[in-house]
């Protein structure tokens, strides 16, 4: 019986499959743990605004139900941290003209003043406000392209001379 020759055998290491990292980008800057800054209300401070953002509003039609006020609220304060138009408003939050819209609302019921006075109040009892040396900074100058004096009256446009009738037949007859 005839031996075979015995080659020596490499053991096979595993191969794990890579798979693709994608850096995500939040919406919402990350804020270092310590940082009392408030980006969206969390469930005890929501817990809080609901009954001072509560608009009763009657429905004059049926249609599609009131969207929930969470995300549209953490909208705005997204909108106003950041200093963004409302049209940047991210797709997390809610359509942006919702969210400009229920804003609005709020501000035109006094809904918005009392959940910011409460968001101040929370923002004072982790930091504390010194609001003493409040001061305000302005300049007026001149526009560069501005006219002097009183806006110029709209001049009465003329009226329309009559035209007399064409010697060329009609396209009628």
């Amino acid at each position: 019986m005839a031996s075979l020759p015995v080659t020596p055998v490499t053991p096979v290491t595993p191969v794990t499959p890579v798979t693709p990292v994608t850096p995500v980008t939040p919406a919402t800057p990350a804020a270092p743990k310590d940082d009392p800054t408030i980006w969206c209300a969390d469930d005890a401070l929501w817990a809080r605004l609901v009954p001072l953002l509560m608009v009763v509003k009657p429905r004059k039609k049926p249609g599609r139900p009131r969207t929930n006020d969470r995300p549209l609220f953490d909208g705005v304060i997204w909108v106003l941290r950041t200093g963004t138009q409302w049209g940047a408003v991210p797709r997390e939050f809610g359509p942006k003209s919702t969210v400009h819209d229920r804003f609005q609302e709020w501000v035109r019921t006094g809904a918005f003043a009392r959940a910011w006075t409460l968001l101040l109040e929370e923002y004072d009892a982790c930091v504390g406000l010194d609001l003493h040396g409040q001061s305000a900074d302005g300049c007026v100058v001149k526009a560069p392209l501005g006219k002097k004096g009183d806006p110029e009256k709209p001049k009465a446009r003329a009226a329309t001379p009559p035209i007399g009738a064409s010697a060329a037949p009609s396209a009628i007859c």
